[in-house]
C-alpha cells in the first residue's frame, strides 16, 4: 500500500526539479521574511535569485540548534504570529526549549507525512490507533493523532503511561496499532505476559515506535512480546515532528518524504556534502515549511543515505538507522538531555561541586538515569538527614531542568575521576 503514489514512486530527476522549486521558493521567503537568514545570507553575498536549482544547496549556510536558542522564542518565524496555530517545544541544555510553530498548511503537511508512514506499516482507515506518545509540547503525540485522523483510522489519544489503563482498553477497545516509544512498548510487553492476558484478547498487528535509539534486538523482542510487526519512524520537532520519514514493509531503512524535507549528509567536522552511502552527519531542509522553515539544519544524527528504489516500489531515498550522534545529547525516555544540563543546575548549588557522572541503563525496558554528584568538602557530613534534604533538592532542581525522573546518588568529594582531556560525563549501558 503507498498513501501518495504519485510523491513516493517520483523518478529522481522529477523529485530534484520539484525541490529545487520549493528550495527557491524558501530562500525566498526566508530572506525577506526572517531577518537572520537575510543577514546570514547577506554575508555570504548570497542572494535569492542565486538559488535556482537543488544543486545550490550546498553553498547555503547551516542552522543549528543554537540558532534556535539564540532566537528565542519566536525570532526564526517566517510569518505573522496570527497565522501561527500551534506551538511546540522541545527540551535544550538551558532552562529555555527549543520552540517551533506550526502554520495550518503547515499542520496539513504534517498530517499527510504522518499518514504515507502509518500507510507503511500497513495501517489503513480500518484499524484502531492507540497513540500512547506523550501528548502536549512534545511533538510525538499530536503528530501521530492527526497523521491517523487524516488516514481515516480510529485513534485512542490515551498519551503515555498508565500502564494498567493501556492494557485495558487495548483489550475492551480492540486497538489493532500501538505508537509509542520501543522501550515503553517492551514494558507493555512484559505486563501483558505479568498479567496473564491470553493472546488472543490483544488484537495489535503493528506497532510504530520511534523518539528513542533502539536495536534490532530489542525489535525483535517486542515483537515476540507483543505478536506484532514493529516499524521505526523518525522525525525531530525542529523539522516537524515525528513523520520526517519512516520504514516500509521491506524494513531496509527508512523512507525520507524528500518533497518536503531535503536531507544531506555532510561531514560533521568540515561540513562537506558526502555521497550516498557514506557515514555522516544528517541534515535537513524542510522546503515547504511556512512558520518555521531552517535552512540545512543540522541533526547531530549519525546516518547513511541511499537512493536506490525499494522493493516496496517507493523511490524515496532512505536512511539507515542512526547510529549515534555528533554531540553529547542523550535520548532518555523520548527526551533530550544533555550533560551540561545537569552541570548548570550543580554550579547554582553552593553545596556540590560540578562533577558529576550520568549512569544510564536499560532496565526491564525501560531507560533509567542515575546521577552521582560530589559533594562539597564542608557539607558532606555523617548527618543522614542533611545529607537526605540536600539530595531531595537536587533531585528536584534537577528534574524541574530535564523534565524526566532521575535518581540522584551523592557521593563524597574527589571520587569522581578527573581526566586531564574531555571529561567522561556519561556512562550508557544500554548497548544501542
Amino acid at each position: 500500500m503507498i498513501w501518495n503514489q504519485h510523491i513516493e514512486t517520483m523518478e529522481r530527476e522529477e523529485m530534484r526539479t520539484l525541490q529545487g522549486e520549493r528550495l527557491q521558493s524558501m530562500v525566498e521567503r526566508i530572506y525577506h521574511n526572517v531577518p537572520f537568514y537575510r543577514k546570514k545570507l547577506q554575508e555570504q553575498g548570497i542572494e535569492p535569485g542565486d538559488i535556482t536549482s537543488i544543486d545550490h544547496l550546498r553553498h547555503l549556510p547551516f542552522t543549528t540548534k543554537q540558532d534556535l536558542r539564540d532566537n528565542y522564542p519566536f525570532s526564526l518565524f517566517a510569518v505573522p504570529q496570527e497565522q501561527i496555530v500551534r506551538l511546540h517545544a522541545s527540551s535544550g541544555t538551558t532552562g529555555k526549549p527549543t520552540v517551533v510553530g506550526y502554520t495550518h498548511r503547515d499542520i496539513q503537511t504534517w498530517s499527510e507525512v504522518v499518514a504515507r508512514s502509518l500507510t507503511m506499516a500497513g495501517v489503513t482507515r480500518n484499524d484502531i490507533i492507540q497513540v500512547a506518545y506523550g501528548y502536549g509540547l512534545f511533538t510525538g503525540g499530536l503528530g501521530l493523532h492527526y497523521g491517523a485522523e487524516h488516514l481515516g483510522a480510529s485513534v485512542i489519544p490515551i498519551s503515555g503511561g498508565n500502564t494498567k489503563k493501556q492494557l485495558q482498553l487495548m483489550q475492551d477497545f480492540g486497538s489493532t496499532v500501538i505508537a509509542c516509544t520501543p522501550s515503553y512498548a517492551a514494558f507493555l510487553g512484559e505486563a501483558i505476559r505479568q498479567e496473564h492476558i491470553a493472546p488472543g484478547d490483544i488484537k495489535l498487528k503493528a506497532g510504530i515506535f520511534g523518539a528513542e535509539p533502539w536495536t534490532e534486538e530489542m525489535r525483535q523482542e517486542i515483537q515476540e512480546l507483543l505478536g506484532i510487526t514493529a516499524f521505526d519512524i523518525y522525525g525531530l520537532s525542529e523539522i516537524i515532528g515525528p513523520g520526517v520519514s519512516m520504514e516500509c514493509s521491506a524494513q531496509q531503512g527508512m523512507h525520507i518524504f524528500e518533497d518536503h524535507f531535503i536531507p544531506e549528509i555532510i561531514n560533521p567536522d568540515t561540513g562537506e556534502v558526502l555521497p550516498y552511502g557514506e557515514l555522516g552527519e544528517l541534515v535537513f531542509t524542510p522546503v515547504s515549511k511556512e512558520a518555521l522553515p531552517l535552512l540545512r539544519y543540522r541533526t547531530r544524527d549519525l546516518t547513511r543515505l541511499h537512493a536506490e528504489t525499494c522493493d516496496c516500489g517507493r523511490t524515496l531515498v532512505r536512511m539507515e538507522k542512526c547510529v549515534g550522534r555528533s554531540d553529547d545529547m542523550l535520548i532518555i525516555r523520548g527526551v533530550n538531555v544533555f550533560p551540561s544540563q545537569v552541570e548548570s543546575v550543580l554550579l547554582e548549588m553552593n553545596e556540590t561541586t560540578p562533577h558529576y557522572l550520568l549512569i544510564v541503563n536499560r532496565e526491564h525496558n525501560l531507560d533509567t538515569l542515575e546521577i552521582q554528584v560530589e559533594v562539597q568538602d564542608q557539607f558532606f557530613s555523617d548527618e543522614i538527614a542533611e545529607l537526605e534534604a540536600l539530595q531531595k533538592r537536587i533531585l528536584h532542581n534537577i528534574q524541574s531542568t530535564l523534565g524526566i525522573s532521575a535518581r540522584v546518588k551523592l557521593v563524597e568529594p574527589r571520587t569522581i575521576e578527573r581526566s586531564a582531556g574531555k571529561a567522561q560525563r556519561v556512562i550508557d549501558n544500554r548497548n544501542l
